[in-house]
């Protein structure tokens, strides 16, 4: 028998002390009075009276013996420490608490609050009931889960032993709640759009793809966060709209990408990318001061602060003066012998794939923040293009080398846009899993008419660069394979 099966077996003896005395182990209800945090944050006053209170968490950790047992206790809201005195509990109950507690139990105790002689607020324990009785074991205190594998699976246990990645989730909710709350403010109206879709506008990504069965189609998840639906928004005279929501990309997974994530996007009318680079540098500051309390960080490997001036980056110029390569006169041939000579693996070899993996080496070198603007109108099928015909009207903020949101001015020209989604079918024809999917209902909508409109969207790539972990950390549940 393993030692985990030898700790089971003894907690199952537990367990059935406890039903043998005709103790429920799993109750359903509790006389909690209070939370950990408010006795915390009101402990003097409730301590005067001498009141008594019930609370309840999973015991942490328990000390001492013989007459006197002393037992950490987190409800979720905070820790506090529960004294078990055999002088003030009935003696057949302080013998139970001895036989049958463990580490991970969840018990509810009922008492008086008072402070230790160090000054440690605690309860008096006069009474305890066993809420939920664990049947393995908490990870140890001190080393918590090493494995990242265990890690990612026993989520539970890994939040439950450090508060550190604790405290990341509730950076993350506050991050997303001031973004919410920042658009809001500038007038823009939170949307719902498709997850399911019949082409995956929006962004060049391989798409994860299921069946409708009432409809007997294929359909598929979507790739940005309504990108073209809020476009149609637009034509239908809704000025500012923004979503926040999941978005799923069946590529590869590295410490910058996950197959599942959340965005946000907005689209603006009557704005153009100038207009979108100033909200975005406010909105990224906001979230700098509101969520984290200062603009100045440090991640990667790179230092910056976002309330410093941003740069503005031509993509052309960056990638010639980082590889000497320039992108409108190389030869395919020219790209792929450099890009071996910088021992960088590409995958694909049309011109659009390989003139992004330049840039790709080139972006981990930018600390910022700046914006990346004049991209080739090549890798970027929805943006307007300028006058000159080889660049688009699109910025991309660039932090700590990575690219941390998108944005554009919208092509809202109904033959340019065709004339590019064929660009794109080629490609896919051509075995370019990635090229963009062709929605010819867009392009009937953009003959209706829609205004000039700036379009951007970010996501939890920019909230790991600013805890400077890899995405993958932060979120709280992480695709796993199934074990063996």
């Amino acid at each position: 028998m393993s030692g985990i099966d030898e700790i089971k077996a003894e907690r199952i003896k537990k367990l059935n002390i406890l039903k043998e005395k005709g103790i429920n182990p799993y109750p359903s209800t509790t006389k909690r009075t209070h939370s950990i945090s408010e006795v915390l944050n009101d402990f003097d006053s409730l301590s005067k009276d001498e009141k008594v209170l019930t609370l309840t968490g999973r015991v942490m950790i328990t000390r001492g013996q013989g007459a006197i047992m002393f037992v950490d206790l987190k409800d979720g809201t905070g820790k506090f420490q529960a004294v078990f005195k055999e002088d003030v509990i009935p003696e057949d109950t302080f013998s139970l608490f001895k036989d049958v507690i463990d580490g991970g139990d969840f018990i509810e105790v009922t008492g008086t609050l008072f402070a230790t002689e160090k000054g440690q607020q605690s309860i008096l324990v006069q009474d305890w009931k066993m809420l939920s009785k664990s049947m393995l074991p908490l990870p140890d205190k001190y080393h918590g889960l090493q494995n990242e594998d265990e890690r990612f699976r026993k989520r539970y246990l890994d939040l439950l032993m450090n508060e550190e990645i604790k405290e990341t989730f509730r950076l993350k909710e506050k991050f997303w709640d001031v973004t919410r709350s920042f658009m809001k403010e500038k007038g823009f109206m939170e949307v719902e759009t498709p997850t399911l879709e019949i082409t995956t506008g929006g962004a060049e990504a391989r798409p994860f793809k299921t069946h409708h069965n009432d409809f007997d189609m294929d359909v598929y998840l979507r790739i940005s966060v309504g990108e073209l639906w809020q476009k149609h928004l637009m034509a239908a005279g809704l000025p500012k709209t923004f979503e926040v929501g999941k978005v799923y990309r069946n590529e590869g997974t590295s410490p910058e990408h996950l197959q599942e994530f959340t965005n946000m996007e907005f689209y603006w009318a009557y704005a153009n990318y100038k207009h979108g680079m100033g909200l975005v540098r406010d909105l990224y500051i906001e979230i700098a001061n509101q969520v984290f309390g200062t603009t100045e960080f440090e991640s990667r490997g790179h230092k910056f602060d976002l309330a410093d001036e941003w740069a503005e980056i031509d993509y052309t110029d960056e990638i010639k003066k980082q590889t000497g390569v320039d992108i409108h006169s190389a030869s395919e041939n020219d790209m792929k012998d450099k890009l071996q000579e910088l021992g960088v693996e590409y995958d694909g070899e049309n011109r659009e794939r390989l003139t992004d993996t330049l840039w790709k080496y080139c972006r981990k070198n930018i600390a910022g923040p700046a914006f990346l603007i004049n991209h080739p109108k090549l890798v970027a099928p929805l943006a307007k293009a300028r006058e000159n015909g080889n660049t688009v009207e699109m910025f991309q903020p660039i932090i700590a080398g990575s690219e941390v949101g998108r944005g554009y001015s919208e092509l809202n020209d109904p033959v340019d846009q065709k004339e590019r989604f064929e660009v794109q079918q080629k490609l896919l024809e051509a075995g370019d899993d990635e090229a963009m999917m062709p929605d010819w209902e867009f392009v009937e909508m953009l003959e209706h008419g829609m205004p000039p409109t700036c379009g951007f969207g970010f996501g939890e790539r920019l909230f790991a660069t600013l805890v400077g972990k890899p995405v993958r950390e932060t979120q709280l549940f992480p695709l796993m394979r199934p074990k063996d």
